[in-house]
This record gives C-alpha cells, sequence and structure tokens, in this order.
C-alpha cells in the first residue's frame, strides 16, 4: 500500500493531528541531520583531509543519495521499524500518541546535541516510539518482541563489527603500507579518506532515511484510520522530501558532534580515518541488506575506537567513550519514559 503526493496533500489540509505529525517527524529528520550526520564525516574533518565546510555540504549531498537510492532496491530497515510497535485500536489517540514520540525524540536528541554527545537518533526513534506505544495500549502489548529483538541484534552487530572491523581494516592497511615511505601515502589516503566519508553519508542516509520513513507512513496510515497496515511501498515524493530535509539538517552543521567524534575520543592519521570510515560503511551495509536496524553513531564510533585500540589502548580517550556509552544506555530507558509520559498526557488534552 502507498500515498500519492496529491492524496497527502489533501488529508494534510482536512487533517489537522497529521499536519502535526508531518512536522514533528520532519522535526525529527531535521535534529538527525544536524546530530547524528556529522559523524560521518567526524573523521575526515579531526584529519584535515576536508574542511568542515565543504565536508558538510559533500555529507548533505550523499545523505540525499543513501535515502533515495538506498529504499529503491532494499527498503526491509523500513518495514522492521514499521512493524516494531502497535499503533492499533483508536486512530485518533494512535495519531496523537505518534505525536507525544516524535516530540519526545526532539527533546532528547536537542538536548544530547546541546551536550555535543553523540548519542543515537535511531535508539530515541525506537524508544520513543516504544514508549508511545506502551502507554496507548496500556501495556507492553504495544511491542512486538519479533521485530524489536533486531534492535538487540543491531546493537551487537553495530558494536562488534565496527570495532572489529576496525581494528582488522587498520592493521590490514598498516601491514601493506609497511615498506613505504609515509610521506607518498598522504596524497592517496586523504582522497581514499574522502571517499569513505562521502561512503559514510550515503550509508548514514540508506539506514536513517527508512527509519524515519516508515514513521511517517504509520502517521498517514493512522489518519486514513487504516491502523491494520503492515506491507506498504514507500512513495517516490517521500524519499526526495526526508531526503532534502536531512541534508538540510546536516548542512546546518553539527560541530559540536564533530569535536567529540573525530577529534576529542581518538586523535587519527589519515589512513587511520579512512580505515574507521571504511569499517563503518562495510557494517552499515551489511546490516542494511539483512533489514537489521543499526545506529550509524554507533557503528561509527565504535569502528573508530577498534582503530584506536590497534595501536595501543591508551590511543583512546576513554573518559569519553564513558560519556558516550552512558548516552547510548541512557537513550532507552530515557527517551522511551519522555515518549510513555507524553503520550499519556497528550491523549488526555486531546
Amino acid at each position: 500500500m502507498t500515498i500519492s503526493l496529491l492524496e497527502f496533500l489533501e488529508q494534510l489540509a482536512s487533517t489537522p493531528a497529521l499536519l502535526v505529525t508531518s512536522v514533528l517527524t520532519l522535526g525529527v529528520i531535521l535534529v538527525n541531520g544536524w546530530t547524528d550526520a556529522p559523524n560521518a564525516i567526524a573523521t575526515c574533518i579531526s584529519t584535515r583531509a576536508m574542511g568542515p565546510r565543504t565536508a558538510i555540504i559533500m555529507a548533505a549531498v550523499f545523505n540525499f543519495l543513501g535515502v533515495f537510492v538506498m529504499t529503491m532496491i532494499n527498503a526491509t530497515v523500513a518495514q522492521t521499524i514499521y512493524n516494531m510497535v502497535d499503533f492499533g485500536g483508536n486512530s485518533h489517540e494512535a495519531l496523537v500518541a505518534l505525536c507525544a514520540a516524535m516530540l519526545a525524540i526532539v527533546i532528547w536528541a536537542t538536548a544530547a546535541w546541546w551536550f555535543g554527545i553523540p548519542t543515537s537518533e535511531s535508539h530515541a526513534l525506537i524508544a520513543g516510539i516504544s514508549g508511545a506505544a506502551i502507554a496507548l495500549q496500556g501495556g507492553f502489548a504495544g511491542i512486538n518482541p519479533s521485530e524489536w529483538v533486531k534492535v538487540l541484534y543491531g546493537l551487537a552487530l553495530s558494536t562488534v563489527m565496527g570495532f572489529g572491523t576496525g581494528w582488522l581494516v587498520v592493521k590490514l592497511i598498516e601491514k601493506i603500507c609497511c615498506r613505504m615511505d609515509r610521506r607518498n601515502t598522504f596524497g592517496f589516503f586523504k582522497n581514499a579518506q574522502i571517499t569513505g566519508a562521502a561512503g559514510m553519508a550515503f550509508m548514514h542516509g540508506a539506514q536513517d532515511g527508512q527509519k524515519f520513513m516508515a514513521v511517517f507512513m504509520l502517521g498517514l496510515f493512522l489518519a486514513q484510520g487504516q491502523a491494520g497496515v503492515t506491507k506498504f511501498q514507500i512513495p517516490i515524493w517521500l524519499m526526495m522530501l526526508c531526503s532534502l530535509v536531512m541534508g538540510l539538517g546536516t548542512s546546518i552543521g553539527g560541530l559540536r558532534i564533530i569535536k567529540s567524534v573525530g577529534m576529542d575520543m581518538v586523535k587519527l592519521e589519515k589512513y587511520q580515518g579512512f580505515s574507521a570510515d571504511l569499517a563503518a560503511v562495510v557494517s552499515l551495509f551489511v546490516a542494511s541488506v539483512a533489514g537489521i536496524p543499526v545506529s550509524t553513531t554507533h557503528t561509527k564510533t565504535t569502528a573508530i575506537m577498534g582503530v584506536g585500540a590497534a595501536k595501543r589502548l591508551s590511543s583512546v580517550n576513554w573518559g569519553i567513550v564513558k560519556e558516550m556509552v552512558s548516552a547510548w544506555i541512557l537513550t532507552f530507558p530515557g527517551c522511551g519514559l519522555i515518549g510513555f509520559l507524553l503520550a499519556r498526557l497528550f491523549m488526555r488534552i486531546f
């Protein structure tokens, strides 16, 4: 099932709740663009392979392409997110609860950005809609365990594969280049890192774009009173809208996040930055093809940790890592609780 742009505009004009939900969902996508997407370019900026302004523009373009291209090829991540929670029953209350979930995500993400902590918008999205669904259904009947368990698979995959692949790639590059004059490799790895950062931005759009489009589709069907839809096709106009908004968010910038991820956590050389980008791209591609929703922030930062640890464990600023891990751990209960409380409040008011 799908919906045309004309049908969407007609519903938007006649359904105020859909208008609010759409604005909030686009707001979450915008926030994702400026808080999550900078992780893709953090390493190439920290090694001075690119300047911040140029890198942000490049990330915006490749975020757009990632959303558009990957969704055309494989939209299984979107289906997983859509079916993760149950917003069935009263369509009006479900739409109000979804609005609450979107607001919870914006609050959580903005707070994390303010403190410069690269929390995961993917985890915030999952936590927010899960909390709202629990409030709507009055218990854990609002959660679909068979789909939600994929989040746990994603956590394990992004941690193990990100760290392990980062460690392996940088060791392999060091082995291959051990007899080369390091000065002669600077140009190659500078260009390679720019390519890797573009690939990372592409995969960020491919993963996160699908997650937010799934929520957008959920809002559209709820506005039509169709809470039982389980299969859908994402229309091209929605791919373009979401990718443009995400690209706009990225173009606003995210220097606080770039500083935390690319400069404070590990001091990288160009070949190490390329290794981290390549490891993260491979991990995200595998997860996307398998339909497993993973955090791009989580994957990129664990890849950077793996690269740093390959040199020596003390190369990693474990104080920064501790802050990040704390934020990741707190996201599920924290954002989930905000989503739950706002959903209860909104359903009483509206």
